[in-house]
């Protein structure tokens, strides 16, 4: 039974000890992996990454939502810096030719993580945030590359993003997909699928979506090292636990977790390496 972890991150600093043997335990196991970049550094290292492995580890490019602004400083992705873990300034200007250069490489399998996140948000950076977004579908569309979406608490207005830009045929995937049943109709129609992660494992609020999108729409994630799954809340997630997401799916579906596993690896196949 083979598994496609399609967002995670594990060239991010909370692996930094470990990260080879994480990602071997995964490939052992079954889990290829699409590790997921947020900004210039963390793009470099997913690509890095990759290219150490021949098949079943991946990588996306790309400037997430948050690091268009001052932002929260997470020491997961970031490490510890003597500023502590209060909020700090690392604002990233989007180089549009840093990252189509980047996302030539044929590791590379998207664009993204990409988006809007409208938490803890400074009004003002709603323009900023839209604009960086709008280059990164642009740069999709350049290449011909899938979005890897992240989207919180802003989807009205990523739907009209979307609907007024020009989409690949293959338009991409929203990432830890946490809007309404009405959302996902419309993001369908413009081609979208969806991924889900740890959190459906103990928020039953996931069960009406994942019995609404058809099994066809539906990819696995764990965004490790975030929101690990029962058995393994409240420690750092990696992409092994992806089998629990598999499990829960196939519970609220009413399916083997064979079924799901194979129909999951299937689509992101299709999204993320069939030419």
């Amino acid at each position: 039974m083979k598994l496609f972890d399609v967002h995670t991150h594990v060239q991010f600093e909370a692996f930094r000890s470990d990260a080879g043997e994480v990602i071997k335990r995964a490939l052992d196991f079954g889990v290829w992996m699409i590790n997921v970049g947020t900004q210039k550094n963390t793009s470099q290292a997913a690509v890095k990454v990759a290219h150490e492995y021949d098949e079943g580890v991946y990588a996306t490019v790309g400037l997430h939502p948050v690091h268009t602004h001052a932002s929260y400083h997470d020491a997961n992705e970031l490490g510890v810096t003597n500023q502590g873990s209060g909020f700090t300034s690392r604002e990233e200007v989007f180089d549009y030719e840093f990252y189509k250069k980047l996302a030539e490489d044929k590791k590379v399998v998207g664009i993204g993580e990409c988006g809007l996140d409208y938490y803890r948000l400074e009004e003002d950076t709603k323009n900023k945030q839209a604009e960086v977004f709008e280059k990164q579908i642009s740069l999709s569309g350049e290449i011909k590359k899938p979005l890897m979406i992240h989207c919180r608490e802003a989807f009205d207005d990523l739907i009209s993003v979307l609907k007024t830009s020009k989409l690949n045929e293959i338009p991409g995937v929203v990432h830890f997909f946490s809007g309404t049943t009405d959302d996902a109709r419309i993001l369908m129609d413009l081609g979208f699928s969806f991924s889900f992660g740890g959190v459906t494992t103990f928020a039953r609020e996931y069960e009406k979506l994942i019995k609404y999108i058809p099994l066809d729409r539906i990819l696995l994630e764990t965004d490790a090292p975030y929101v690990a799954p029962i058995p393994y809340r409240g420690k750092r997630n990696e992409p092994s636990y992806v089998i629990e997401v598999a499990n829960k799916i196939s519970r609220i579906r009413d399916i083997s977790v064979e079924e799901v596993a194979s129909a999951t690896f299937k689509n992101a196949s299709k999204i993320f390496l069939e030419k």
